[in-house]
């Protein structure tokens, strides 16, 4: 089962996107700040990190970087809502996908399935 670690500050988008997600067939740990994903990222193995990008304590920018250290060969994809962050984030982790909000719970779940060679099997 593939595995995603998703950072999230806000507490209804965290839940919205984990429970969408599970009902898709993937496998969902989630947190609500970067810090807290750090110890996670080490201690255990994710095939996708989803991250917002604007967090308190640690952006999902650090976040990423910190991931590609530690997890090379783990997938990321952020979500924003703000544009100015969205060309930071293609600079800084280029081989990132970037999902600007709004966006459909649909779009997320055929992003991330694209991501992993996967056709989407979801009703949503």
């Amino acid at each position: 089962m593939i595995r995603i670690l998703l950072a999230e500050d806000d507490d209804a988008m965290r839940q919205y996107l984990a429970r969408a997600l599970e009902r898709s067939g993937y496998e969902v740990v989630s947190v609500d700040r970067g810090t807290e994903a750090l110890p996670l990222l080490e201690n255990d193995r994710f095939d996708l990190l989803l991250t917002d990008i604007v967090m308190p304590e640690m952006d999902g920018i650090e976040l990423a970087q910190h991931a590609a250290k530690v997890a090379p060969d783990m997938r990321v994809m952020f979500i924003t809502g703000f544009a100015a962050v969205t060309l930071k984030a293609g600079k800084a982790v280029p081989q990132a996908k970037v999902l600007s909000k709004p966006f459909h719970l649909r779009d997320l779940v055929l992003e991330v399935d694209r991501m992993f060679g996967l056709s989407s099997a979801s009703g949503l």
